[in-house]
């Protein structure tokens, strides 16, 4: 082969790697301009009214996921129709949960060199009653079932739970006094019936069982558990091994969590339990993916979860006592809750 030879297939090879990069920058731009965009295909999305009030028709909220000018904004359908037309709030949340007329929204709020980020709750009409900063990317948020305790999880450093390198914070606050326990790691432990110290505690995933007592993961020592908290003795008492963000149904016996399962992936390790709190046995449900979220249970029988999407995530369901297969129960939205 000739030196002009090699020229010519090293200036061919140059021109069709710059193709390929210009066309991948262009599909990129287009895809990121069409998300202000309507799809075509997608969901039908109207502005209107939406209420955190119990109604006697049962509703299920989410953050919109659907592209379009209302992408993250807070949407409701009818609880028996996921699919159908969705009436969204205006309000933007990165994640979302409510209860009893009280909603709490997590936020960023982008700034010229980075974001920050904030936790806002919300009265039945969405309007802001109070807030505060969030120290990190929020990842969980509950509401008590009374609406007057309400929880969040953000991301202190990582982005991520599948690995080790990462460090949480979770923050309750009583929507009665504004009183807030901003870092939950300050609780008393007590683990295997004994009182517990370590440097590397972190907590996430509240859970609640009423305005005193909620449930929650624990990691240490390179292990997770499933706690049990007490807000007014300020202690978190451990329950069972390899529990991460539980879900308690709404009889309070049992709890839906991600395990980590032998074999799996390390980038992909969770899958769908219930955990029943007074037998303790584990029950694995028939959703047989990978699962990196906080289950939802719709009723006494049902989860609600998210699973990645074409436009972000979509909602699926499965039964909780390990039969059934699992269904997609709505596309481009996360963060569900039911009223109603």
């Amino acid at each position: 082969m000739t030196r002009t030879t090699r020229l010519v297939i090293l200036l061919v090879a140059v021109a069709l790697l710059g193709a390929v990069g210009t066309r991948a920058v262009l599909h990129a731009a287009h895809r990121s301009g069409m998300r202000d965009e309507q799809q075509a295909d997608g969901p039908t999305v109207r502005a209107g009214p939406v209420s955190l009030r119990p109604t006697a028709e049962r509703r299920l909220l989410v953050r919109n996921l659907a592209w379009g000018p209302h992408r993250d904004e807070i949407a409701t359908v009818p609880a028996d129709d996921p699919q159908g037309p969705r009436t969204v709030s205006g309000v933007k949340c990165l994640r979302f949960h409510a209860a009893a007329g009280t909603g709490i929204c997590l936020q960023a709020v982008h700034g010229p060199l980075e974001d920050t980020y904030r936790a806002v709750v919300l009265d039945a009409q969405l309007r802001e009653r109070h807030r505060f900063p969030a120290a990190g990317i929020p990842t969980r948020a509950r509401v008590s079932p009374s609406g007057h305790l309400v929880a969040w999880t953000v991301f202190v450093s990582g982005d991520s739970y599948a690995g080790t390198d990462f460090s949480t914070r979770t923050a309750i606050v009583d929507t009665r006094t504004w009183a807030i326990d901003d870092n939950l790691e300050t609780f008393d432990v007590i683990r295997d019936g004994r009182s517990f110290h370590a440097a590397d505690v972190n907590i996430w995933g509240v859970t609640f069982a009423d305005d005193q007592r909620f449930y929650a993961t624990l990691a240490t020592g390179g292990r997770t558990y499933l706690v049990r908290g007490d807000v007014t003795a300020r202690t978190l008492t451990t329950l069972h091994r390899n529990v991460e963000c539980p879900s308690l149904s709404p009889d309070g016996t049992r709890i839906a969590y991600k395990k980590r399962v032998e074999g799996a992936s390390p980038d992909a390790p969770w899958r769908l339990y219930v955990l029943n709190l007074r037998t303790m046995r584990e029950t694995a449900t028939a959703e047989g993916r990978n699962i990196d979220d906080q289950a939802l249970w719709a009723d006494g029988a049902t989860l609600v979860y998210a699973l990645p999407g074409d436009y972000g995530s979509d909602l699926w369901a499965v039964r909780a006592d390990g039969t059934g297969r699992a269904r997609r129960l709505m596309n481009s939205a996360v963060a569900p809750a039911y009223l109603g």
